[in-house]
């Protein structure tokens, strides 16, 4: 006998309810453990795309070089009747294509203008001062830099230091003239010294804030900067397109205090160029590997010899490894490197408070008037002895025999590109006496077109080895960069003791 149980209907139904129940519950659990599963995947994913990436700039490369074009002359140094470089280019881009996206304006404060900017007797932080200055798009540029990228910024500093809205248009129709004459190989004066030429009006730009990325000129400097770039990485750091010439140094020192400008642009920017940080790099170590025993550098970057360099070649070599030193690229033996070149330059200076060029005895090419001592006074300026006995003695030197006129013989705009940053550094009174007497001569210089005429009206300057007068495209070129570099004084570079 067996005995059976056997649910009744309304178990069968309760049991039924159950297991519907719990299969919705299983199903429900599943469906938000997938969910909380997919949301701490995104957590863990979603920040890389979040990320901005950094800009790189492609340039593509072309398939051959053009022909080498044999040069006229060049020499920008104070020897008289320099020998003649030729020099050869090669094409670094065939196309590019840029969006328009212009740099934002850097948030900055604008200082008080106060009547007297510089004391006469010090000198701090003003010319490359260092210091980190935060804005929109540029950030921890150093105040020399970052004082220069606003316009609101540049404009009070223009009229705070004795500047007027003249010469910031004059500055802009320059920059306009460049870039019509920009080569397509991103160049200029392609067969007379492009090196030299290109690093000339990249500065310019540079002068003005024109980065990779401005509106305007974005794709003028970009070119310019990728030109250089090829030039030295094809060359182991020579930035020159003739290094069998004698004067080659100024080529390679000028382009140089370009590439290196241009690269503490760009790594704030976060824009990568290939191979800026290294053509930078070698260029600047050669400047350092190849100074002359006596501190100077000289013809050919050589070593030897008696004659130890002069002042105008060193004077482009310091201004270079001043650009170097704020790329914070690592530059074997720079600090020692300029220290003895500091003595160099100061053993120049004549008991007058010029500075000769060779030697301290006499005024380079015999005009009775010590051309160079612009370019030892800033020499030592940059290099932080503004308060120096040196300095104090060119200043009042500058300011009792320094002479301009854009129409007669006292337009030596090669001086003047100095005297202009000298001065201003030092500022005070001999400042304000420097300015009234270049700022508005040099505004009559300029052509219609933005471009600046032939100065003296023809008649010989007192100047040695004015090579920007005359009417060659090089010459012309030449002089409209020094005259734009020299109206960009004014914010181009702080006055010595007005603080950043």
């Amino acid at each position: 006998m067996s005995l059976h149980a056997s649910p009744s209907s309304e178990a069968l139904a309760r049991l039924h309810s159950q297991r519907r129940n719990s299969t919705i519950t299983s199903i429900i659990i599943a469906t938000l453990s997938l969910v909380l599963v997919g949301l701490l995947l995104g957590l863990l994913l979603l920040p890389p795309f979040l990320q901005q990436p950094q800009v790189t700039m492609i340039i593509p490369q072309p398939q051959k070089p053009t022909d080498p074009i044999k040069p006229p002359n060049f020499n920008p140094s104070h020897k008289p009747k320099p020998s003649s470089p030729a020099s050869q280019t090669n094409p670094v881009l065939t196309s590019l294509d840029l969006s328009s996206i212009s740099v934002p304006p850097v948030d900055s404060e604008i200082e008080n203008p106060v009547p007297d900017f510089g004391d006469g007797d010090d000198f701090g932080d003003g010319t490359f001062g260092d210091g980190d200055s935060i804005g929109s798009g540029l950030i921890s540029l150093p105040p020399v830099l970052n004082k220069r990228c606003s316009k609101q910024d540049r404009m009070a500093r223009l009229l705070e230091t004795g500047g007027t809205p003249q010469c910031e248009d004059a500055v802009v129709k320059g920059l306009d003239w460049l870039k019509t004459t920009q080569l397509p190989d991103g160049s200029w004066s392609r067969s007379q010294n492009p090196a030299a030429m290109t690093g000339l009006a990249l500065l310019a730009y540079l002068g003005h804030c024109e980065t990779p990325l401005s509106e305007n000129y974005g794709d003028n400097v970009l070119r310019a900067i990728t030109y250089l770039v090829d030039l030295g990485m094809r060359q182991n750091g020579k930035l020159t397109t003739n290094p069998a010439d004698k004067h080659w140094p100024y080529e390679h020192a000028i382009a140089t205090y370009a590439l290196a400008e241009a690269t503490t642009f760009c790594k704030q920017l976060k824009l990568n160029i290939p191979n800026l940080n290294e053509s930078t790099q070698l260029a600047g170590q050669l400047i350092i590997d190849n100074q002359h025993p006596s501190g100077g550098w000289d013809y050919s970057y050589t070593e030897a010899g008696d004659r130890g360099g002069d002042l105008s070649i060193t004077a482009w070599q310091l201004q270079a490894l001043k650009a170097c030193k704020y790329t914070n690229l690592d530059f074997r033996n720079l600090q020692r490197t300029v220290n003895r070149s500091l003595d160099y330059v100061a053993k120049l200076q004549h008991s007058s408070g010029g500075f000769g060029y060779a030697n301290a005895s006499s005024p380079a090419g015999d005009t009775g008037y010590f051309t160079l001592t612009g370019a030892g006074m800033l020499s030592l300026q940059i290099w932080g002895r503004s308060a120096a006995s040196p300095v104090r003695k060119s200043a009042k030197y500058l300011t009792k025999e320094t002479r301009f006129d854009y129409n007669s013989q006292f337009s030596d705009l090669y001086g003047h590109y100095y005297e202009a940053q000298a001065m201003l550094n030092r500022g005070g009174e001999a400042w304000k006496q420097y300015n009234l007497l270049f700022r508005d001569s040099l505004l009559t210089g300029q052509n219609p077109d933005g471009s600046w005429k032939n100065p003296g009206n023809g008649q010989p300057l007192r100047a040695v080895g004015a090579s920007f007068a005359g009417n060659s495209p090089m010459n012309l070129h030449y002089r409209t960069c020094l005259a734009i570099l020299t109206l960009e004084v004014y914010y181009r570079f702080l006055p010595g003791t007005h603080k950043p």
